[in-house]
């Protein structure tokens, strides 16, 4: 059996396949302004890349912000539902999943199943999600893909007190203006990121083992800095960012 995941989120589109409980081939790109067209684009050219028939799925499940965009799913899943299956996919010894995506974050607790039995999502403001991260490192004028090595040099990490993404620039920049060291500012955001996922990831009780996933997963900093908060390792997937279309995949498969 063949089946295809795809999720919209509000920054990147996956999308995976999965052919006789293996996963084949998975795909990341930008969603842009139409979540529709981005469905289409990024199914279509994984298809292409495992050189395979646009009919050749026997299945395809669809989640993310934008599911309802994919026409052509036979089922459209909760994102919550689709990152639980994925993580338990990849590991099924996972008992807890934090996932921080573009514009919203979220802790999850499973089952033995790979079912849900917990979650919190921050989908209310930016802080403490990759959008947060990417209006830090322009105001500091660094590549966001440099962001967590660099925060690893940090001397002094610099408190960062608002939660508030619009405040929390304006501290960054008066930071700046008093010649804090950016490693040490990039550590601050970091840790202040880490303390409000961490927040949430004890309102449902997350417990080890943990997996990270979502773009921020990337972020070494980030990552060091959550595992501080929690106080035991926070395990990393290969497939971070298309956890939830491997999940989907899954669930279309079920």
């Amino acid at each position: 059996m063949l089946t295809v995941g795809i999720d919209i989120g509000s920054i990147s589109a996956k999308a995976a396949v999965i052919q006789d409980g293996q996963l084949v081939g998975s795909k990341v790109m930008l969603t842009g302004y139409n979540a529709k067209t981005a469905g289409e684009k990024v199914f279509a050219d994984l298809l292409a890349e495992l050189d395979l028939a646009r009919d050749a799925p026997d299945r395809i499940v669809a989640t993310g912000y934008g599911r309802n965009s994919v026409a052509f799913a036979h089922k459209a899943v909760t994102e919550i539902t689709c990152h639980a299956r994925g993580a338990h996919f990849q590991d099924p010894a996972i008992r807890s999943i934090i996932d921080i995506g573009g514009q919203d974050s979220k802790a999850i607790t499973l089952n033995e199943a790979g079912g849900v039995r917990d979650f919190a999502m921050n989908d209310k403001c930016a802080a403490g999600t990759g959008r947060f991260l990417e209006v830090m490192a322009r105001a500091l004028e660094v590549d966001l893909d440099g962001f967590g090595a660099l925060s690893l040099k940090a001397q002094n990490p610099a408190a960062i007190s608002s939660l508030c993404t619009v405040f929390a620039e304006s501290e960054v920049i008066s930071l700046i203006a008093k010649g804090a060291r950016r490693a040490d500012i990039i550590a601050g955001i970091h840790e202040s990121v880490a303390a409000r996922v961490a927040a949430m990831a004890n309102r449902v009780r997350v417990q080890a083992p943990v997996m990270m996933t979502g773009g921020v997963a990337h972020n070494i900093g980030v990552v060091k800095a959550l595992e501080a908060k929690l106080g035991y390792p926070v395990q990393v997937s290969a497939y971070a960012q298309v956890n939830g279309a491997i999940g989907a995949a899954c669930l279309a498969a079920a």
